[in-house]
């Protein structure tokens, strides 16, 4: 076969290649290049002159082979995604080479053979070699021939200075006023009334600790833009073969009942319509719940999307998610030219109503299970009956091998996957079925990225995933990055949002600060990872180590030194401990050190006993084997889904999700984070994903309870980050701060129920946290809530949320506190000193078509009762508060006005809590007020013996009066 030149592509005559790498190109391409001023090979950069050599043809295929076994093998590896398969005979389902050994230990032992070539003088521009993935080659061999192929993929907008300066400065004047306010508390305290005014400064001190750690990390917010436009320019040459990497989805559910499977249809349907190429997409839905509904719903859904997906992509349909497309209220003519249009949209509506039909009625079978368990249609049991002792279940629909749309053309591979189940095993909820997840696509697909989803967030911007891509196929910004992160936007939100179920101010103002420190934090669903950043891989160029000090402490004896070799060997050490493989540095490592990486971190007691899922995370570019069988895979897939798989390797502590809290997106990207990765916050301007959320007071706030009791369980673990990662040096610290908050933050609970009981009582009792103001501390009051307020405004300034949204989350931000928080940080600290683990319950998702239906549901919970008692005890203190003002005369009503103010504090935040209390009946469950009024009432009789209203004697009416203007 006569050889092409790798920069013409024509077939070459006179073949001349670099010494160092074999780089082929043709004698014309070669005296273009001089001529043009490059003396360097493209490929190694070592220079031509004295470097070149002839090879005759014969010769020609060698040196490519030899040049891509330095590769790891393929073309595969470069990120295309292979959707056929060869057969090589293999034993045991193990990788074998033609010597008998698994082949992933012969790329252990060519790291050997690398160092060696090192050691000759040219390992260093081999090494080079390696550590380029050819798609980025590519794009060097075309810099010179396609002037805009360099161009960049995304752009970082920052926020102008006149926004951002005068925000800066505020939050420092406000730290300054906050340090003289509390000055002032502290010197002079309120000796009639000492508890409450030392309970008081003990909250106020750790609210100003709580708003330091959320207000710092965002000094540095960043907006980002992308072009993907020039990303299919430079990956998706006309008459070519797409080179966009390839990417697995992730959808996982648990219980059919709870997530209807008409919402787990639509996403995996939005996800099959995808704007991207077929052959780079696979969608693997997780079933850990076992259910046949799920199942058979997933079988019709396969049908019919052979439909729904050419529909989409023939009319460029926005959103794909065929529910959600229907119910909107616009002109679907308005911008659609094609005459065939109306008539196939029609069709299309009578087609999916036809289908929702067939699936509720799947679900209206399901409500009742028969007593001998359900059975398949070829009559053979259904395997999952027991949802907790089961074996490991995969179906493959669609792709290469499957069913193709009406159209002929292929569609995305689809595969449903059930892990295996059995008593006496721990699972580990979501973060397990995650974990099954990556390792069964290694097996089957190994898309260097994955895309993970909630089974109700549906695809609502087909782009996404090439906004994504934008970041990280880019060159020059994705080598370190771990993941990019969408923000989470949601339908079926009552227009006001009365329990800030949006989260705007979390995803508009936190995340983009995030964003120009280290990274957004990974928030469980809508966010695309590099899978090697998963596999617990560092990035490409680790942060510097720490240099030993050469400075000697003159005040005591001096401890003894270590030498450079040991502080070097034990800083790897460390390296190894923060990234447990790091192969674009591997090289520089001594035998000793390699060794130790090999022997005591071996890839069986890291990955599992699966050869082929070792290979595969190998491939840094993803792709498979070579020597993958297809009848294999399938085995070897149910294989790493089993439930004894992990046992005794690093799932869970080091790889893949991380195990430890019902919260495991937060650790999961606490833990890359702390190994030198970034991450990328990416928002379009059409929002990428789209969920639901639970509108219902108390569904709402069991979310809250979920997320918090996740936070506590992270504070009281080994990966808290008061503690955590401190030794490499790799977390900046505003990132760090970042992270502290959000484990601690439910902790808050405690001041902010004392804080918000304090106004009842002032007003239950006569007395008051402050004392009589001078005109100074009256500046500095006034400055602490003008310092307040312009804060808000200039965050307002920047980020673009509106007032609305700021005061709703301010709103939710003490009704979360005084209710969901306090319960978990009771249940934290009870699963730790006592062993009593709390239920995962899963957040019903809307399924019927009545909007904001749940919002006026009541549901009985326990969370319900603090917050109503704070609420009944507040406006008790009111009427109690002005009674004792109409009694005392005039003089009483300018001490009354302090107490009352800060009770309309508390009850104007909690109005959310009693309106959605009320209901649209206005009806409240009767123990909830009968706990509420209950509470109150003993709370107020202990005060009342304590300290009653009326005062004995004269002295005691002087002396009780310390408040403002007394």
């Amino acid at each position: 076969m006569q050889p092409i030149c790798n920069i013409c592509s024509e077939q070459i005559g006179e073949f001349v290649g670099c010494r160092e790498c074999n780089f082929p190109i043709c004698r014309s391409c070669l005296d273009y290049e001089v001529k043009e001023g490059i003396t360097a090979c493209m490929r190694c950069g070592a220079p031509y002159d004295g470097s070149l050599t002839k090879v005759d043809v014969a010769e020609k295929e060698a040196v490519i082979l030899n040049t891509m076994a330095d590769h790891f093998g393929n073309s595969q590896d470069a990120g295309l995604h292979a959707r056929t398969i060869s057969t090589v005979s293999t034993v045991d389902s193990e990788m074998i080479d033609e010597s008998g050994n698994p082949i992933w230990k012969n790329r252990v032992e060519s790291w050997k053979e690398k160092k060696n070539k090192k050691k000759k003088g040219g390992g260093g521009k081999v090494a080079k070699e390696v550590q380029i993935p050819i798609d980025q080659q590519m794009d060097e061999k075309q810099q010179s021939t396609e002037p805009n192929a360099m161009q960049p993929l995304s752009q970082i907008i920052p926020i102008p200075k006149s926004q951002i300066t005068p925000y800066r400065v505020v939050i420092i004047i406000r730290l300054i006023i906050l340090g003289l306010f509390f000055h002032y508390r502290i010197t002079n305290p309120v000796e009639s009334s000492y508890g409450l005014w030392l309970t008081s400064v003990i909250c106020e001190i750790w609210f100003a600790i709580s708003w330091v750690l959320d207000q710092f990390p965002k000094w540095y917010p960043i907006n980002r833009i992308t072009f993907t436009d020039e990303l299919s320019a430079r990956y998706e040459r006309e008459g070519g073969p797409s080179e966009l990497a390839a990417v697995d989805f992730f959808v996982s559910t648990v219980d059919p009942l709870k997530e209807p499977p008409l919402i787990t249809a639509n996403t995996v349907l939005s996800i099959l319509a995808v704007d991207y190429p077929v052959e780079k997409v696979s969608c693997y839905v997780s079933d850990d719940g076992a259910a046949m509904l799920t199942f058979e719903s997933l079988v019709e859904t396969a049908e019919f999307a052979r439909k729904w997906v050419p529909f989409c992509k023939r009319f460029s349909i926005e959103p794909r998610a065929p529910e959600y497309y229907f119910s909107q209220k616009i002109d679907y003519l308005k911008d659609k030219v094609q005459p065939s249009f109306v008539k196939e949209r029609r069709a299309m509506k009578r087609d999916y109503e036809e289908y929702k039909v067939r699936v509720n009625a799947l679900v209206a079978k399901a409500q009742k299970t028969p007593e001998e368990g359900w059975t398949m249609q070829d009559g053979t049991p259904w395997p999952g009956n027991n949802s907790r002792d089961h074996p490991g279940m995969i179906q493959v629909f669609l792709g290469h091998s499957g069913a193709h749309d009406l159209e002929g053309n292929e569609l995305p591979r689809l595969v449903y996957v059930s892990r295996e189940k059995r008593p006496g095993y721990q699972h580990h909820k979501k973060a397990g079925a995650e974990n099954a997840l990556v390792r069964v696509s290694a097996v089957l697909t190994n898309a260097p990225y994955f895309l993970n989803l909630d089974c109700d967030h549906y695809v609502n911007n087909s782009k996404a995933v090439r906004e994504a891509m934008c970041f990280l196929m880019d060159p020059q910004v994705g080598n370190d990055v771990c993941y990019i992160q969408f923000p989470q936007r949601f339908d079926g939100i009552d227009r006001s949002d009365r329990y800030a179920n949006r989260n705007t101010v979390f995803f508009d103002v936190n995340m983009k600060g995030l964003d120009g420190i280290q990274g957004p934090v990974y928030v469980g669903t809508g966010c695309v990872f590099y899978r090697q950043a998963l596999y617990g891989y560092g990035p490409q160029s680790l942060p510097a180590l720490p240099q030993p000090s050469s400075s000697s402490c003159c005040c005591g004896p001096k401890k003894p030194k270590k030498d450079l070799e040991e502080f070097k060997r034990d800083s790897r050490r460390d390296d190894l401990n923060a990234a447990i493989f790091n192969l674009k540095e591997i090289e520089s490592y001594d035998e000793y050190e390699r060794s130790l990486l090999i022997s005591q971190m071996s890839f069986e007691k890291t990955f599992g006993m699966s050869s082929v899922f070792i290979e595969s995370t190998l491939m840094e570019n993803g792709g498979l084997a070579e020597s993958a069988n297809p009848a294999t895979m399938i085995n070897e897939a149910i294989h790493v889904i089993s439930c004894g798989y992990e046992e005794k390797t690093a799932w869970g502590k080091e790889i893949g999700w991380i195990y430890g809290s019902v919260t495991e997106d937060i650790l999961t990207g606490f833990k890359m984070h702390c190994r030198g990765w970034r991450s990328i916050y990416c928002m379009p301007i059409r929002p990428a994903f789209k969920g639901s959320a639970p509108i219902n007071l108390s569904d709402r706030l069991h979310q809250v309870l979920r997320w918090a009791l996740g936070s506590v369980e992270i504070f009281l673990s080994r990966h808290c980050p008061l503690w955590y990662g401190w030794g490499g040096g790799r977390l900046k610290l505003l990132q760090r701060l970042a992270y502290i908050n959000t484990i601690v933050y439910p902790f808050t609970s405690l001041p902010l129920v004392a804080y918000c009981t304090l106004p009842a009582i002032c007003l239950l009792t006569g007395k008051f946290i402050i004392p009589t103001l001078s005109n100074l501390a009256a500046v500095w009051f006034l400055g602490l809530f003008l310092s307040i307020i312009t804060t808000s405004v200039l965050e307002i300034r920047w980020s673009g949320v509106s007032i609305e949204e700021l005061w709703r989350n301010e709103q939710f931000w003490v009704i979360g506190g005084v209710s969901a928080h306090l319960f978990a940080v009771f249940q934290g600290f009870l699963k730790m000193l006592a062993g009593v683990d709390t239920n995962f319950t899963v957040t019903a998702k809307a399924g019927d078509d009545q909007e904001f239906g749940e919002l006026y549901m009541i549901k009985w919970t326990t969370v319900l009762i603090p917050p109503t008692t704070l609420l009944v005890l507040n406006l008790v203190g009111v009427v109690a508060g002005f009674s004792d003002a109409l009694n005392k005369g005039y003089e009483a009503w300018g001490p009354l006005f302090g107490k009352v103010f800060f009770a309309f504090w508390v009850i104007l935040h909690l109005y959310p809590f009693l309106k959605g209390l009320m209901g649209r009946q206005n009806r409240t469950p009767t123990i909830v007020i009968l706990w509420s009024v209950l509470l109150a009432s003993v709370f107020s009789l202990v005060w009342v013996k304590i300290d009653p209203f009326v005062s004995k004697g004269e002295s005691s009416l002087t002396q009780g009066c310390i408040a403002i203007d007394c």
